[in-house]
């Protein structure tokens, strides 16, 4: 590591500290010429999957634009920014531990989609609506009705249900005939 202050090629490290929740390494240095200190982050590079957008064109995965989504289905909606961030962190270890090269566009779709049912169910309508297209009021029941047989695992107990009279809390599910157990 060159100083960056004089330029001298040797360093020593004098504390090492995990930072950026355990994913970078944060290093206090002192120039061996100079004696000055500086810090230094390390972090591992990690190569996302190539794009496949369904007109078959690839671009890079563009982690800012999947976030600019998922917060836009957010607005006004009563999700911590550390809620959306562990979501996009999931979304990126999905998308990492499937190990291609290239993952289709819809695949990172549906990813956000699993992501909003358990966050707020508010935004995974509002998702859904734009990412599937829906044409008319009915594609938005289908989709409500969805929810009710396929209630979400994670519950934010501030969050106000979507469908009336429906309890926001975790122990109650519905069956196939809709009734609630």
């Amino acid at each position: 590591m060159h100083c960056p202050f004089c330029g001298h090629e040797e360093t020593k490290v004098t504390d090492s500290r995990l930072a950026g929740e355990g994913r970078q390494i944060r290093r206090r240095r002192e120039c061996l010429k100079c004696a000055e200190r500086f810090t230094t982050f390390e972090t591992a590079e990690l190569v996302m999957p190539m794009v496949v957008k369904s007109d078959r064109s690839r671009e890079h995965f563009d982690e800012a634009k999947m976030r600019h989504g998922i917060v836009k289905a957010l607005e006004k909606r009563p999700v911590s920014q550390e809620a959306i961030e562990a979501a996009v962190s999931h979304i990126c270890h999905k998308l990492l531990n499937l190990g291609e090269r290239e993952v289709p566009s819809r695949s990172i779709g549906e990813f956000v989609m699993e992501e909003l049912h358990h966050l707020d169910e508010v935004a995974y309508v509002r998702f859904a609506s734009v990412y599937r297209s829906f044409q008319d009021v009915e594609a938005f029941r289908d989709e409500i009705e969805k929810l009710r047989r396929h209630p979400r695992r994670r519950v934010d107990s501030s969050q106000l249900p979507l469908l009336p009279g429906a309890d926001s809390g975790a122990d109650t599910t519905t069956d196939a005939d809709g009734k609630k157990r």
